[in-house]
């Protein structure tokens, strides 16, 4: 009997060292890191690998250092030319100090969503249609620096913000509509008038060129009868040029 009794507590001794010794062993992937809290006050951060503890005394938690891609839900907004509209976006930001991760702000992964949507509510509400249109990455980037600077104390880096969509209402979208064909019609009606403009230009030329040359407009209208003479089915009247006729009759005049 009392060998039994002995038996069975080297069995439970044997146990309560395994248990022991299992809470002392982590393991932490390659992307994982250790903060290590011993009796409640932070005592290091852990890299990857097979890591040991002090069972009980020690608390390890885990923190995610790869890059998350986090999507932000759309957003009411007022721009600054007062056209409500809808927008969301899309953050990139990873953890570059797991102990402040954990110790300077309660899940940080709910913060940083939190902030990601009110900025990007502030930063467009300052902005017009067109600038948020035409200026998207300025906006981006302005947006970025805004954000990394406020999560930098909680060792979040904001490595990149993208608007996605912008949600314009239906009236809106047909005034622009307009307003891009009339821009198409203006820039039509201007090509054409600067097109006449200079072949207005090169024609006053030409006669210019033409009318200081004596032969010049004699050649040019042979020119034009051979032009014309390539279709067969034309019928050409060839008036005779005065300046043909001029040499006989100043012979004649000679003669009288």
């Amino acid at each position: 009997m009392f060998g039994l009794g002995v038996s069975f507590f080297w069995i439970i001794a044997l146990a309560f060292i395994i248990v022991i010794i299992a809470s002392a062993i982590r393991v932490l992937l390659e992307y994982e890191r250790g903060v290590v809290f011993r009796l409640g006050r932070f005592a290091g951060v852990k890299g990857p690998g097979l890591k040991f503890i002090i069972p009980i005394i020690d608390q390890m938690k885990k923190v995610n250092m790869r890059t998350v891609a986090m999507d932000v839900p759309p957003q009411d907004i007022i721009t600054r030319d007062n056209v409500s509209i809808k927008v969301n976006a899309v953050l990139y930001f990873r953890v570059v100090h797991p102990e402040k991760a954990l110790i300077e702000v309660d899940n940080y992964l709910y913060a940083t969503s939190q902030l990601a949507q009110t900025s990007l509510r502030s930063v467009l509400g300052q902005v017009e249609l067109d600038d948020l249109l035409a200026q998207r990455d300025k906006i981006n980037h302005n947006l970025q620096e805004i954000l990394d600077r406020q999560t930098d104390p909680w060792g979040v880096k904001i490595s990149n913000v993208e608007i996605k969509h912008v949600d314009l209402p239906a009236e809106m979208q047909r005034a622009m509509a307009r307003q891009a064909e009339a821009e198409r019609e203006r820039r039509a009606k201007v090509i054409h008038a600067t097109g006449e403009l200079e072949a207005s230009t090169a024609l006053a030329d030409a006669a210019k060129q033409i009318s200081s040359q004596s032969g010049a407009l004699q050649l040019r209208f042979l020119q034009t009868m051979t032009e014309i003479a390539t279709e067969k089915n034309s019928t050409i009247l060839f008036p005779m040029p005065l300046d043909l006729l001029k040499p006989f009759l100043e012979t004649t005049s000679k003669e009288k």
